[in-house]
Protein backbone atom coordinates (compact mmCIF):
# COMPACT_ATOMS: atom_id res chain seq x y z
CA UNK A 1 0.00 0.00 0.00
CA UNK A 2 1.28 3.25 -1.41
CA UNK A 3 2.31 5.30 2.32
CA UNK A 4 0.38 8.55 1.01
CA UNK A 5 -2.90 6.85 0.51
CA UNK A 6 -3.34 5.26 4.06
CA UNK A 7 -5.67 7.05 6.31
CA UNK A 8 -4.85 5.57 9.81
CA UNK A 9 -2.93 8.65 11.91
CA UNK A 10 -0.91 5.77 13.99
CA UNK A 11 0.49 3.98 10.85
CA UNK A 12 2.04 7.27 9.79
CA UNK A 13 3.23 8.26 13.09
CA UNK A 14 5.11 4.99 13.63
CA UNK A 15 6.44 5.33 10.21
CA UNK A 16 7.77 8.70 11.46
CA UNK A 17 9.32 7.86 14.17
CA UNK A 18 10.54 4.68 12.44
CA UNK A 19 12.86 6.86 10.37
CA UNK A 20 13.47 9.62 13.18
CA UNK A 21 15.25 6.69 14.56
CA UNK A 22 17.07 4.97 11.72
CA UNK A 23 18.91 8.21 10.93
CA UNK A 24 19.63 8.97 14.59
CA UNK A 25 21.19 5.68 14.31
CA UNK A 26 22.45 6.45 10.86
CA UNK A 27 24.51 9.54 12.39
CA UNK A 28 26.06 7.68 15.66
CA UNK A 29 27.11 5.70 13.40
CA UNK A 30 28.76 7.60 10.45
CA UNK A 31 29.60 10.48 12.63
CA UNK A 32 32.70 8.69 13.97
CA UNK A 33 34.05 8.20 10.52
CA UNK A 34 33.47 11.39 9.41
CA UNK A 35 35.28 12.69 12.64
CA UNK A 36 38.42 10.90 11.88
CA UNK A 37 38.34 11.98 8.48
CA UNK A 38 38.10 15.49 9.08
CA UNK A 39 40.65 15.52 11.62
CA UNK A 40 43.05 13.79 9.23
CA UNK A 41 42.73 15.87 6.62
CA UNK A 42 43.19 19.53 8.61
CA UNK A 43 45.56 21.76 8.67
CA UNK A 44 48.20 21.07 11.84
CA UNK A 45 48.14 24.89 12.85
CA UNK A 46 44.13 24.95 12.70
CA UNK A 47 43.52 22.00 14.28
CA UNK A 48 46.49 23.12 16.98
CA UNK A 49 44.38 26.23 17.55
CA UNK A 50 41.11 24.94 17.53
CA UNK A 51 42.12 22.97 20.18
CA UNK A 52 41.43 18.92 19.00
CA UNK A 53 37.96 19.63 17.71
CA UNK A 54 37.52 20.18 14.19
CA UNK A 55 34.28 18.90 12.26
CA UNK A 56 34.70 21.21 9.20
CA UNK A 57 38.10 22.13 8.65
CA UNK A 58 38.55 25.71 6.57
CA UNK A 59 42.13 24.71 5.73
CA UNK A 60 42.60 20.83 4.10
CA UNK A 61 46.10 19.79 4.49
CA UNK A 62 47.91 16.25 3.35
CA UNK A 63 51.14 16.76 5.81
CA UNK A 64 49.85 14.19 8.44
CA UNK A 65 49.16 11.81 5.16
CA UNK A 66 52.75 12.77 3.94
CA UNK A 67 54.59 12.73 6.61
CA UNK A 68 53.35 8.88 7.65
CA UNK A 69 54.26 7.67 4.11
CA UNK A 70 57.55 9.03 4.22
CA UNK A 71 58.45 7.40 7.56
CA UNK A 72 59.94 3.83 7.31
CA UNK A 73 58.40 2.63 10.39
CA UNK A 74 54.60 3.27 8.47
CA UNK A 75 55.80 1.95 5.19
CA UNK A 76 56.81 -1.11 6.18
CA UNK A 77 54.24 -2.11 8.09
CA UNK A 78 51.76 -1.63 4.92
CA UNK A 79 53.76 -3.84 3.07
CA UNK A 80 53.80 -6.38 5.56
CA UNK A 81 49.54 -6.45 5.89
CA UNK A 82 50.00 -6.05 1.62
CA UNK A 83 52.20 -9.42 1.83
CA UNK A 84 49.95 -10.97 4.17
CA UNK A 85 46.39 -9.96 2.22
CA UNK A 86 48.15 -11.52 -1.30
CA UNK A 87 49.83 -14.07 0.10
CA UNK A 88 48.01 -15.31 2.88
CA UNK A 89 44.96 -15.11 0.64
CA UNK A 90 46.33 -17.00 -1.74
CA UNK A 91 47.16 -19.80 0.44
CA UNK A 92 44.08 -20.07 2.05
CA UNK A 93 42.27 -20.29 -0.77
CA UNK A 94 44.27 -22.82 -2.87
CA UNK A 95 43.66 -24.47 0.58
CA UNK A 96 40.93 -24.07 1.33
CA UNK A 97 38.72 -24.45 -1.95
CA UNK A 98 41.36 -28.15 -2.76
CA UNK A 99 40.04 -29.09 0.24
CA UNK A 100 36.45 -28.53 0.22
CA UNK A 101 36.46 -29.57 -3.68
CA UNK A 102 38.14 -33.22 -2.40
CA UNK A 103 35.50 -33.65 0.78
CA UNK A 104 32.82 -32.63 -2.37
CA UNK A 105 33.38 -35.83 -4.04
CA UNK A 106 32.19 -39.28 -3.14
CA UNK A 107 34.69 -40.82 -4.38
CA UNK A 108 37.07 -40.08 -1.87
CA UNK A 109 37.34 -42.76 0.78
CA UNK A 110 38.67 -40.70 4.07
CA UNK A 111 36.04 -37.38 3.22
CA UNK A 112 33.94 -38.89 6.05
CA UNK A 113 36.52 -39.13 8.95
CA UNK A 114 38.28 -35.64 7.48
CA UNK A 115 34.47 -33.81 7.71
CA UNK A 116 34.18 -35.21 11.73
CA UNK A 117 37.76 -34.16 12.35
CA UNK A 118 36.91 -29.91 10.69
CA UNK A 119 33.61 -30.78 12.76
CA UNK A 120 35.31 -31.15 16.10
CA UNK A 121 37.62 -27.76 15.53
CA UNK A 122 34.20 -26.15 15.24
CA UNK A 123 32.95 -27.59 18.48
CA UNK A 124 36.74 -27.70 20.16
CA UNK A 125 38.78 -24.34 20.87
CA UNK A 126 42.50 -25.35 21.74
CA UNK A 127 43.03 -21.96 23.52
CA UNK A 128 46.32 -19.96 22.65
CA UNK A 129 48.91 -22.07 24.63
CA UNK A 130 49.04 -24.80 21.95
CA UNK A 131 48.94 -23.08 19.00
CA UNK A 132 51.65 -20.96 20.29
CA UNK A 133 53.75 -24.08 21.29
CA UNK A 134 53.32 -25.29 18.27
CA UNK A 135 54.27 -21.88 16.14
CA UNK A 136 57.79 -21.59 18.79
CA UNK A 137 58.91 -26.08 17.42
CA UNK A 138 58.26 -25.05 14.15
CA UNK A 139 60.60 -22.31 14.34
CA UNK A 140 58.86 -19.82 12.65
CA UNK A 141 58.57 -17.17 16.25
CA UNK A 142 59.14 -13.65 14.18
CA UNK A 143 58.58 -15.33 10.91
CA UNK A 144 55.61 -13.56 8.99
CA UNK A 145 54.72 -17.24 7.94
CA UNK A 146 53.32 -17.52 11.78
CA UNK A 147 50.40 -14.79 10.86
CA UNK A 148 49.39 -17.02 7.90
CA UNK A 149 50.05 -20.86 8.20
CA UNK A 150 48.10 -21.23 11.75
CA UNK A 151 44.82 -19.83 9.89
CA UNK A 152 45.51 -20.91 6.25
CA UNK A 153 41.74 -22.11 6.56
CA UNK A 154 38.62 -22.17 8.18
CA UNK A 155 36.51 -24.82 9.29
CA UNK A 156 33.13 -23.23 8.63
CA UNK A 157 34.78 -22.15 5.22
CA UNK A 158 35.65 -25.64 4.12
CA UNK A 159 31.79 -26.75 5.25
CA UNK A 160 30.67 -23.29 2.66
CA UNK A 161 32.52 -23.99 -0.13
CA UNK A 162 32.06 -27.86 0.03
CA UNK A 163 28.17 -27.42 0.00
CA UNK A 164 28.69 -24.78 -3.12
CA UNK A 165 30.66 -27.67 -4.98
CA UNK A 166 28.25 -29.62 -4.55
CA UNK A 167 26.16 -27.60 -6.55
CA UNK A 168 28.47 -28.27 -9.67
CA UNK A 169 26.79 -31.46 -11.61
CA UNK A 170 29.04 -34.35 -11.74
CA UNK A 171 28.29 -34.35 -15.09
CA UNK A 172 30.51 -31.53 -16.44
CA UNK A 173 33.49 -33.73 -14.53
CA UNK A 174 32.74 -36.30 -16.04
CA UNK A 175 32.68 -34.78 -19.81
CA UNK A 176 36.39 -33.55 -19.08
CA UNK A 177 37.21 -36.90 -18.09
CA UNK A 178 36.74 -37.92 -21.25
CA UNK A 179 38.03 -35.44 -23.34
CA UNK A 180 41.37 -36.33 -21.60
CA UNK A 181 41.92 -34.37 -18.35
CA UNK A 182 42.98 -35.64 -15.18
CA UNK A 183 42.50 -34.81 -11.55
CA UNK A 184 44.37 -31.63 -12.07
CA UNK A 185 43.31 -30.50 -15.84
CA UNK A 186 39.52 -30.56 -14.56
CA UNK A 187 39.94 -29.07 -11.31
CA UNK A 188 41.86 -25.93 -13.04
CA UNK A 189 39.51 -26.24 -16.34
CA UNK A 190 36.61 -27.12 -15.13
CA UNK A 191 36.08 -26.37 -11.36
CA UNK A 192 37.85 -23.14 -10.90
CA UNK A 193 36.32 -20.58 -13.51
CA UNK A 194 32.83 -22.19 -12.28
CA UNK A 195 33.78 -21.66 -8.78
CA UNK A 196 34.62 -17.31 -9.06
CA UNK A 197 31.46 -16.19 -7.13
CA UNK A 198 33.02 -18.38 -4.08
CA UNK A 199 36.45 -17.32 -4.76
CA UNK A 200 35.82 -13.88 -4.56
CA UNK A 201 33.00 -14.13 -1.47
CA UNK A 202 35.82 -16.35 0.75
CA UNK A 203 38.96 -14.27 -0.89
CA UNK A 204 37.30 -11.19 0.71
CA UNK A 205 36.07 -12.41 4.25
CA UNK A 206 40.31 -13.89 4.18
CA UNK A 207 41.89 -10.81 2.77
CA UNK A 208 40.07 -8.85 5.65
CA UNK A 209 41.35 -11.15 8.12
CA UNK A 210 44.98 -11.26 7.19
CA UNK A 211 44.76 -7.47 6.60
CA UNK A 212 43.06 -6.80 10.15
CA UNK A 213 46.18 -9.21 11.36
CA UNK A 214 46.60 -8.33 15.38
CA UNK A 215 46.19 -10.91 18.03
CA UNK A 216 48.33 -13.65 16.06
CA UNK A 217 50.95 -10.72 15.63
CA UNK A 218 51.72 -9.60 19.31
CA UNK A 219 52.03 -13.58 19.98
CA UNK A 220 54.07 -14.33 17.12
CA UNK A 221 56.27 -11.28 16.03
CA UNK A 222 58.83 -9.56 18.21
CA UNK A 223 60.49 -7.63 15.95
CA UNK A 224 59.22 -4.05 15.30
CA UNK A 225 60.59 -4.57 11.85
CA UNK A 226 57.95 -6.97 11.11
CA UNK A 227 54.82 -5.60 12.63
CA UNK A 228 51.84 -5.31 10.42
CA UNK A 229 49.62 -2.17 10.36
CA UNK A 230 46.94 -2.97 12.95
CA UNK A 231 49.76 -3.47 15.46
CA UNK A 232 51.70 -0.23 14.59
CA UNK A 233 48.21 1.42 15.40
CA UNK A 234 47.41 0.13 18.17
CA UNK A 235 51.15 1.38 19.64
CA UNK A 236 50.30 4.67 17.85
CA UNK A 237 46.55 5.37 19.37
CA UNK A 238 46.97 3.68 22.84
CA UNK A 239 51.17 4.19 23.34
CA UNK A 240 52.20 7.13 21.42
CA UNK A 241 54.49 8.17 23.50
CA UNK A 242 56.27 5.55 23.68
CA UNK A 243 56.20 3.07 20.90
CA UNK A 244 55.08 3.49 17.43
CA UNK A 245 57.91 1.67 16.18
CA UNK A 246 60.05 3.77 17.32
CA UNK A 247 60.03 6.87 15.20
CA UNK A 248 56.10 8.78 14.57
CA UNK A 249 54.43 9.86 17.27
CA UNK A 250 56.81 10.46 19.21
CA UNK A 251 59.53 12.62 17.18
CA UNK A 252 56.11 14.28 16.05
CA UNK A 253 55.83 15.43 19.91
CA UNK A 254 59.21 16.39 20.02
CA UNK A 255 59.08 18.62 16.84
CA UNK A 256 55.94 20.32 17.58
CA UNK A 257 55.15 20.35 13.81
CA UNK A 258 52.04 18.09 13.31
CA UNK A 259 50.04 16.87 16.18
CA UNK A 260 49.80 13.00 16.83
CA UNK A 261 46.10 13.22 16.85
CA UNK A 262 46.20 14.18 13.10
CA UNK A 263 48.69 11.33 12.24
CA UNK A 264 46.67 8.76 14.35
CA UNK A 265 43.98 9.63 11.93
CA UNK A 266 45.20 9.62 8.90
CA UNK A 267 46.58 6.24 9.39
CA UNK A 268 43.37 5.00 10.52
CA UNK A 269 42.09 6.40 7.09
CA UNK A 270 45.11 4.52 5.55
CA UNK A 271 44.09 1.38 6.99
CA UNK A 272 40.64 1.24 6.17
CA UNK A 273 40.83 2.37 2.56
CA UNK A 274 42.34 -0.37 0.97
CA UNK A 275 39.31 -3.07 1.76
CA UNK A 276 37.13 -0.24 1.20
CA UNK A 277 38.49 -0.16 -2.17
CA UNK A 278 38.32 -3.66 -3.14
CA UNK A 279 35.14 -4.22 -2.15
CA UNK A 280 33.54 -2.96 -5.28
CA UNK A 281 34.92 -4.78 -7.44
CA UNK A 282 33.83 -7.92 -5.78
CA UNK A 283 30.61 -7.28 -4.94
CA UNK A 284 29.03 -8.60 -7.73
CA UNK A 285 30.30 -11.91 -7.28
CA UNK A 286 30.26 -11.29 -2.73
CA UNK A 287 26.59 -12.47 -2.32
CA UNK A 288 25.80 -14.85 -5.25
CA UNK A 289 28.67 -17.08 -3.86
CA UNK A 290 28.10 -16.77 -0.37
CA UNK A 291 24.57 -17.71 -0.73
CA UNK A 292 25.57 -20.78 -3.10
CA UNK A 293 27.61 -21.96 -0.38
CA UNK A 294 25.53 -21.51 2.25
CA UNK A 295 22.32 -22.78 0.68
CA UNK A 296 22.86 -26.00 -1.67
CA UNK A 297 23.36 -29.14 -0.51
Amino acid sequence: MNWSSRTSWGSRVFDIANILILCGVAFLTLFPFYYVFAVSFTEPSEYIRKQGFVLFPEDWSLDSYKYLLSTSTFVRSISVSAFLATVGTACSLSVTSSLAYALSRKRFQMRRTIMLLILFTLLFNPGIIPPYLLVRDLGLINSLWSLILPVLTSGWYVLLMRSFFHSIPDSLEEAARIDGCNDIGVWFRVILPLSLPSLAAFGLFFAVNYWNTFFHAILYINDTKKWPLQVLLRNMIIDSSTAVGGDIAAQMMAEQRIPPQTLKMAAVIIGTVPIVVVYPFLQKHFAKGVMLGSVKE
